[in-house]
C-alpha cells in the first residue's frame, strides 16, 4: 500500500483505478503506457465496484464464496451468505482501509456509484436490492427490493444515478448468457406511503438484452457493458435515455469481443470509454462522435487475471 506523503498516491491525469478480483486489490492504472500500481494491497474479498468521491476511493466486496467442487468455473461459487461490505481508502491520509459498511451489513456488493453530493448507492445481486449510505456510513437503506422467490431474475448488478432529474438506474442481468437482461428505472425517493419493496414507479426500459453489467450514465445517454453471448453480449453498448413512460430504443454496440465485460468508465470530454473484463483486460475504446474518433480502440493493459471495477481517478 502507498503510504502517506508519496508522489504516486496523488491522484494525476491519465489514469484509472481498477479492483482486482482475486487477491482483492485497488490498483491504479496509467492510461498512456498501462504501468500498474497497487494502492490498496488488502482490498477485501471479491471487489468488485469502485468510484472516487472527493478524494476518496470507495469499494464494494461481494465477500467470499462457498465453493461447490464438483461445479467448474463461476457457477460453483455461491456468494448468497450475507459478507459483502462498502468499504474507503484516503490517497492523501493512507492508511488501511476503513469500513462504510460492515461486511455482513449486506449480501453481495457490485456496481458502486456516487451521487457527487456525499451518497453512495449500489446493486447488492444476492441481496436483491439497490442500496445507498453517506460517505460518513450513516442513512443506510434500501431504494428497491425484489422479491426473494425472484430468483436470478431479481438480481440486482450495474447502477447510475441521475440527481438532476431524480432518477435512479440499474441492471438486472438474469441467468448467465440467458438473453433475459434488464435495465430499469425509478425515482431516488420512493413514492409517499410506498417501500422499496413494492415500488409502483419502476419501468423497464430493456428487456432482453444477454447480460447486462455495469452502466454509466452520461450526456443523456446510458452506457452498459454485457457479458452475455455474442453476437450481441460482451459488448460496449450505449442508447438514449428513455423518455419517461417511454421503452429504450435498441442499443448501438460500441465494441465487442471481451472476455466477459464487467468494469466501465467513461471520459465523455475526451470521447473515449474504458471497459475491464474477467480476461484481465482494459480496453480503451473511442466514441463515435467524439473528438477521439476514427481511432482503433486499443488495449490499455493485459494483466492476466480478473478485473471487475473500473473508474477514472479525477485529477487532483
Amino acid at each position: 500500500m502507498t503510504g502517506p506523503g508519496s508522489d504516486s498516491a496523488r491522484p494525476a491525469p491519465g489514469y484509472l483505478l481498477a479492483l482486482q478480483l482475486h487477491p482483492g486489490r485497488v490498483l491504479k492504472v496509467s492510461i498512456p503506457d498501462g504501468r500498474v500500481q497497487t494502492l490498496v494491497e488488502d482490498a477485501g474479498a471479491s471487489p468488485d465496484g469502485i468510484v472516487v468521491e472527493s478524494g476518496t476511493v470507495y469499494w464494494t466486496t461481494m465477500g467470499l464464496p462457498e465453493a461447490d467442487p464438483h461445479t467448474p468455473g463461476e457457477a460453483g461459487y455461491d456468494f448468497s451468505r450475507r459478507n459483502g461490505g462498502v468499504h474507503a481508502w484516503s490517497p492523501y491520509s493512507g492508511g488501511p482501509r476503513r469500513n462504510i459498511v460492515p461486511a455482513g451489513a449486506m449480501t453481495t456488493g457490485k456496481q458502486l456509484t456516487s451521487d457527487g453530493a456525499g451518497t453512495l448507492y449500489w446493486g447488492d445481486r444476492e441481496g436483491h436490492r439497490v442500496s445507498r449510505v453517506r460517505t460518513d456510513g450513516s442513512g443506510l437503506s434500501d431504494l428497491v427490493v425484489n422479491p426473494a422467490q425472484d430468483g436470478i431474475m431479481g438480481e440486482c448488478v450495474g447502477v447510475a444515478v441521475d440527481p438532476a432529474h431524480g432518477y435512479l438506474y440499474w441492471t438486472q442481468k438474469g441467468p448467465a448468457k440467458g438473453g433475459k437482461g434488464r435495465i430499469l428505472r425509478a425515482g431516488l425517493d420512493i413514492p409517499a406511503g410506498q417501500n422499496a419493496e413494492h415500488r409502483s414507479d419502476v419501468e423497464v426500459l430493456w428487456s432482453g438484452l444477454p447480460e447486462p453489467i455495469d452502466l454509466h450514465l452520461d450526456a443523456g445517454r446510458l452506457y452498459w457493458t454485457d457479458r452475455g453471448a455474442a453476437p450481441h453480449g460482451n459488448t460496449l453498448n450505449r442508447a438514449p435515455v428513455p423518455a419517461p413512460g417511454a421503452a429504450g430504443r435498441a442499443p448501438e454496440i460500441l465494441a465487442d469481443g471481451f472476455a466477459e465485460a464487467i468494469g466501465l468508465a467513461v471520459d465523455h470530454t475526451a470521447g473515449l470509454a474504458y471497459t475491464a473484463d474477467l480476461g484481465g483486460h482494459i480496453r480503451e475504446v473511442p466514441l463515435p462522435d467524439g473528438p477521439a474518433a476514427g481511432r482503433r480502440p486499443r488495449e490499455v493493459v493485459a494483466l492476466g487475471t480478473p478485473l471487475t471495477g473500473l473508474c477514472l481517478l479525477p485529477p487532483a
